[in-house]
């Protein structure tokens, strides 16, 4: 009877570690697959596991050192300066993703200039498609451990709210197109509450809820830097990923990957898209009153691509400040001012139409 009872207590124990190693290796597998917005576990297979083949040569190694130099002290192509708080993180980062992210340029750029003309079409900065990148890897069917879909990793209530459509036989989000747009209406309504590209992506990332409790706790304070530790921190890493897939895909900084206080110091916020020429036949001057991108760009005959070039983020940011350093080529300012008054009429009917959107 003992005999027996010991064999079904080791059969049962059997059963049990291998019901556990199961378990074990079916969680592994899952974080590998799906989960693409935890930070330690975003690696893609479109990213490098080792850093080996990225020091193959002294060209690379030096090719390495200039970029990150550059980086941290800015150059007249990419002006801004690499927060130290941020360095040690980025430095990693493109160490582990460079060989892997110069590989998706090859094949990525349909997506990423469909996502250019979609984000500047909402008034925004095409730097913030690398916001997908890092979220899913640019790829259409990547699904989280929350449920986020798509190459945007849209929640479905978010999703929904958004305009995109989701049943059990159709999911918009897996339409780059159609969730770009939800994405860029979106990042719209972060920047109008937050006004610092920064908190943006940490609110995308975590949501509004979690950046207004880091404020709260940080004592009120919206610098990035100072509130990050009160961050969850997948919200507080996915800051700096994007930073560090910015400086891979630009070769420096910019205007996303800094405060709104470091972008006053280094006076980057109108013209980070601009060649010296363009700079210096243009000219700049603070406007105020709810105009509309779309609208200048009409009246004073430009392409809205081009106005938004020389204007990042207008819309949510004269939405949200009620004034901006409008930046013009010197006869089309010129153009602007003979019609400013058609011009803040018919942008305050067409903010009517739309509710502001």
């Amino acid at each position: 009877m003992i005999v027996r009872m010991m064999r079904s207590v080791s059969i049962l124990s059997k059963m049990i570690l291998l019901a556990f190693c199961c378990y074990a290796f079916s969680i592994h597998s899952f974080s590998q697959t799906a989960d693409t917005t935890q930070p330690q576990k975003l690696d893609t297979p479109f990213i490098s596991k080792t850093t080996d083949d990225l020091y193959a040569t002294n060209d690379l190694k030096s090719e390495f050192k200039n970029l990150f130099k550059t980086a941290i002290a800015g150059d007249g192509t990419h002006p801004g300066k690499l927060n130290p708080m941020a360095a040690s993180f980025v430095q990693h980062y493109i160490q582990k993703n460079k060989k892997g992210f110069t590989e998706m340029k090859r094949w990525a750029a349909p997506y990423f200039n469909m996502m250019d003309e979609v984000l500047a079409a909402h008034g925004l900065p095409k730097e913030m498609k690398y916001l997908a990148v890092i979220e899913s890897g640019l790829r259409y069917n990547a699904i989280s451990w929350a449920g986020a879909v798509g190459p945007w990793a849209l929640m479905p209530a978010t999703a929904r709210q958004y305009g995109l459509f989701i049943s059990r036989q159709y999911d918009e989000r897996l339409d780059y197109y159609k969730s770009t747009h939800a994405a860029a209406r979106l990042l719209t309504d972060l920047y109008a509450r937050y006004g610092d590209w920064l908190l943006v992506i940490a609110a995308y990332n975590g949501g509004a809820g979690n950046v207004n409790k880091a404020i709260k706790k940080s004592g009120g304070s919206t610098d990035f830097w100072r509130l990050q530790y009160y961050l969850p921190n997948e919200s507080m890493n996915h800051v700096k990923k994007f930073i560090g897939t910015h400086y891979i895909f630009e070769g420096g900084g910019g205007l996303t990957t800094l405060t709104k206080e470091e972008t006053k110091d280094v006076a980057i916020t109108t013209n980070i898209n601009l060649t010296k020429e363009e700079i210096t036949h243009s000219v700049a001057q603070k406007i105020s009153g709810r105009y509309y991108a779309s609208v200048i760009a009409k009246h004073i005959l430009l392409d809205e691509k081009t106005f938004n070039r020389y204007n990042p983020g207008f819309n949510s940011e004269i939405a949200t400040m009620g004034s901006y350093e409008l930046r013009l080529p010197e006869s089309k300012m010129a153009l602007f001012h003979l019609k400013k008054g058609d011009i803040l009429k018919e942008s305050m009917e067409y903010l009517l139409q739309t509710g502001g959107q």
